[in-house]
């Protein structure tokens, strides 16, 4: 053993040996490539990541052209072949190629060569979605309902008085059994509590008022002529379908696709958290498992985070933070580390950093934050990171003791599958083919704010008429003596039923 080992080190040097050692796990693991050290590609020292760790979460960072969707693809690949499903998000259209074997090429070849792949193209199990149905795939929706204030005021780009009133408005709906489905449904309920019968309602705790009434209803009118009444309404996706096993035991791909939505990717990009939102409080706890159950990817992550307030990131650290121990790691995949709070990035054990420009000072100085956030390593980080070729890249992840690997500049293995997008007809096909196509392909219009408002006596009587004689308290004084606006999230009794509980996003707890 003793032996073995010398001639290891004396194959690869001291260093390149030390390195190599940080990542020779003994259980079920991910093979990433190749290291790279002296300018040299050493088969022999392969770069791992365990997959008891991929529930610890991850970044992978890089300038535009250098390989992260390609990352995305390798990762995500052999995590279903271990049985883990996987959710992506394809920004640009090209992540359908996963479903179909990968074609050999020369340069296939020769990157398998060079980092001592054994490559097979090979395709995988998938599922595709679309927002609203909008471009290619199942569609994908939300009630307002479920929703919430919070990730609908990121959306809107609502400021913090607003926001508070939307939560007010929320509140109001809940508590008089007012279904908020769709656009509409809110419109309705907001343009109602500014009316002169509406007013009354919300007297009692400040009410609503006209000019924030107005902003909301313009930025919801602005929102729906992007496109994004689409995205809200019925039958509502049930977020355990991508917690899904293939018959022959792989993990499920979702592929969420988004190319057709891009001009709106504010929304993409939140109801990303949406879903990670929802899966947070639909899941129990389970703690460390020996793989996760879900592995997310959130691409385009700069933009959940632009513009966003402090309560907002708040959720998100807390939400990330919490995640791991229901089993669902996240990866979030952007340009440099400084694209994610430092909060959410303390959270993340997992790194693969491609190549970073510095044609700019702005450049210059990302590249000296992002050299901050790696461990110490004999690299010299600045040179490296800018001389990284497409395909490579500077990795650390947790060893299987929960402890930093050594920072390895990493020569990735080609993915197996398709690298490009699957034929417009073969993904039609793969869609309709679905057992989930006929459950979320059709919209469903029922009975909601909207319409139960066309009729308002039957939500609120007028105040000259007189108040049915009742015992129990109105909704005012029950909402006065609850304290509700001190937490939106405690729900309260009221005479037509309980409120929706609500996340530390405001999203509502479904019953399933």
């Amino acid at each position: 053993m003793g032996s073995a080992a010398a001639s290891s080190e004396s194959a690869l040097g001291p260093e390149a040996a030390a390195i190599a050692g940080g990542y020779a796990f003994t259980g079920p693991a991910l093979d990433l490539g190749a290291l790279l050290w002296d300018g040299d590609c050493l088969p022999g020292a392969q770069i791992r990541i365990p997959l008891a760790m991929l529930n610890r979460h991850g970044l992978v960072a890089g300038a535009t052209g250098t390989g992260k969707t390609k990352t995305l693809q390798l990762i995500a690949e052999q995590l279903s072949a271990q049985g883990v499903p996987v959710f992506l998000a394809d920004i640009k259209g090209d992540v359908s190629g996963i479903s179909a074997p990968g074609e050999e090429n020369e340069k296939v070849r020769e990157r398998a060569a060079a980092v001592g792949q054994e490559w097979v193209g090979t395709g995988h199990p998938c599922e595709f979605y679309a927002l609203g149905g909008i471009g290619p795939g199942i569609p994908l929706r939300a009630t307002v309902t479920s929703f919430g204030p919070v990730l609908l005021s990121k959306v809107l780009q609502l400021n913090q008085t607003q926001e508070q009133s939307l939560g007010l408005i929320f509140h109001y709906a809940d508590a008089k059994g007012l279904e908020l489905v769709d656009l509409k449904d809110l419109r309705a309920v907001v343009a109602f509590l500014v009316s002169d019968l509406g007013k009354p309602e919300l007297k009692g705790i400040g009410g609503l008022s006209t000019v924030t009434a107005g902003v909301i209803l313009r930025a919801l009118t602005a929102f729906e002529q992007q496109g994004a009444g689409e995205f809200f309404g019925e039958p509502e996706f049930d977020t355990s379908e991508l917690m899904r096993q293939a018959p022959d035991g792989r993990g499920l791909v979702s592929v969420l696709e988004l190319a057709a939505v891009q001009r709106s990717p504010q929304l993409f990009s939140t109801f990303l958290m949406w879903l990670l939102a929802d899966l947070f409080h639909d899941l129990p706890e389970v703690g460390d498992l020996d793989r996760p159950k879900l592995v997310f990817f959130f691409d385009e992550a700069h933009l959940l985070f632009n513009g966003a307030s402090k309560a907002f990131l708040e959720s998100i650290t807390q939400t990330v933070r919490l995640i791991r121990s229901k089993g669902v790691g996240v990866f979030f995949v952007t340009q440099t580390p400084k694209d994610v709070p430092a909060d959410v990035l303390a959270q993340l054990g997992n790194r693969v950093q491609h190549a970073l420009r510095a044609f700019t000072p702005d450049d210059a100085k990302a590249l000296k934050a992002t050299v901050k956030t790696f461990p110490n390593s004999p690299y010299d980080l600045e040179e490296v990171l800018t001389g990284l070729g497409t395909g490579e890249a500077v990795i650390t992840v947790l060893s299987e003791k929960g402890a930093p690997t050594p920072v390895a500049a990493t020569r990735l293995r080609a993915p197996q599958s398709l690298m490009g997008p699957v034929g417009d007809e073969a993904l039609d096909r793969a869609v309709k083919s679905s057992l989930l196509y006929g459950r979320y392909a059709e919209a469903i219009d029922r009975e909601s704010a909207y319409e139960k408002l066309q009729a308002p006596e039957a939500v609120a009587p007028p105040a000259s008429a007189p108040a049915p004689e009742r015992d129990d308290p109105s909704l005012i004084e029950q909402v006065v003596g609850s304290g509700m606006f001190k937490s939106l999230a405690r729900s309260i009794g009221t005479q037509l039923g309980r409120e929706i509980s609500r996340s530390i996003f405001g999203t509502s707890r479904r019953r399933r």
